[in-house]
This record gives structure tokens, sequence and C-alpha cells, in this order.
């Protein structure tokens, strides 16, 4: 387990184990721009990526919405880490994703095994400036369901995380950067 650093910016966790991947996970609320900044980080470094919540749809052949209706949060959670175990056999990918991958202790061993999670951390007004469909988000159920979730989310973030990046009060093209420093200082990308 890690800690804040003096600046209260980054948060770096031990070394775990990687299994020949090297992927960079994006974690972090719903309209944290993790798929925004998944894309960017592709365009720039020339590097595949992809959202998890998309892959599940194509998996499932329905919406996110329409897969938490019919299979309920379990059922979603169960694609989702079927996803997840899938990219182990791919490279260098930036992966995107969903708000709640953190709710399944598997998505996070194996997130931690296949590369580097970095949490995407922000505000909860951050987050409601940034969704544009609440309909598109199962989690989004009221403000006050959004904003209780947010706060029993925050830890698990912080656990699950080998760094985080403070995007409060930056455009999508900041983030985008610092991230790109970061994950160059320390030879990830």
């Amino acid at each position: 387990m890690g800690g804040r650093s003096p600046g209260g910016r980054e948060h770096v966790a031990g070394p775990s184990v990687k299994h020949g991947c090297d992927h960079i996970f994006f974690i972090g609320f719903l309209g944290a721009g993790k798929s925004t900044l998944a894309r960017n980080l592709g365009k720039m470094f020339h590097r595949p990526f992809v959202d998890t919540d998309r892959m599940v749809e194509r998996r499932a052949g329905a919406s996110v919405a329409r897969v938490f209706r019919s299979r309920g949060e379990a059922g979603f959670r169960k694609l989702e880490t079927e996803v997840l175990r899938s990219l182990k056999n791919e490279q260098s990918l930036l992966v995107s994703c969903g708000g709640g991958v953190v709710e399944t202790p598997e998505n996070i061993r194996l997130m931690r095994e296949m590369g580097t999670v970095v949490y995407l951390e922000g505000d909860f007004a951050d987050s409601l400036r940034q969704i544009r469909s609440v309909a598109a988000r199962p989690d989004f159920k009221s403000r006050a369901h959004a904003e209780r979730l947010f706060e029993h989310r925050r830890p698990l973030y912080v656990e699950a995380a080998d760094l985080t990046l403070d995007i409060r009060g930056k455009s999508f093209e900041d983030v985008s950067y610092r991230c790109a420093e970061m994950l160059l200082e320390r030879g990830l990308i």
C-alpha cells in the first residue's frame, strides 16, 4: 500500500507482479474522462486503446444500461471481469475502465497483474459537469445516490491505483499532457 506524496498529487503503490502485459488501466468515477484520456494518449503514442464498457457491450450484444436492466449489476460485473481476463493475451493497451470496475476485487487483481493502474482523481462536482447523458449511466440513479457511490468508491480507487493523477480544474488536454509526463518519467509508455 502506498501513500500520498508530500504534494498530495500522486500516489505510488508498491511494485506488483506483471505477467508479460504492460497495459495502462485508467480508473475513476463517472465523467472523469477515462475514455478521452485513453484515446488522447493512444493518438500521442500510437498505442491501441480500448474501453471495457464498449467491450462488455459487444460481448453482450446490448448497451451497458440494457445489460444492467436484463442481468443486473452482478451480471454486468461478471462480463466486466471476463473482458479484463481477455486482455491477458494482448500487449501495450491503454484501457479505459468503467467507473465501477473497482467494485470487484478480482478486477483489481487482474489490472494490477497486467499493468499499471492510474486513478483520475476528481471531485463529484467535476463528474456531474462531464456526464452528458444520465440515462446511459446505470450507476446514476439520482444525484444523492451518485454522490454516495462516489464516496463509497473513492477509497477503492485509491487502494487499486499504482498512480493517482489529480484532474480537478484541468482541461482534458492538460490531463493528457500531465499523464503522458507521469508515464514517460516512469518508463511506462
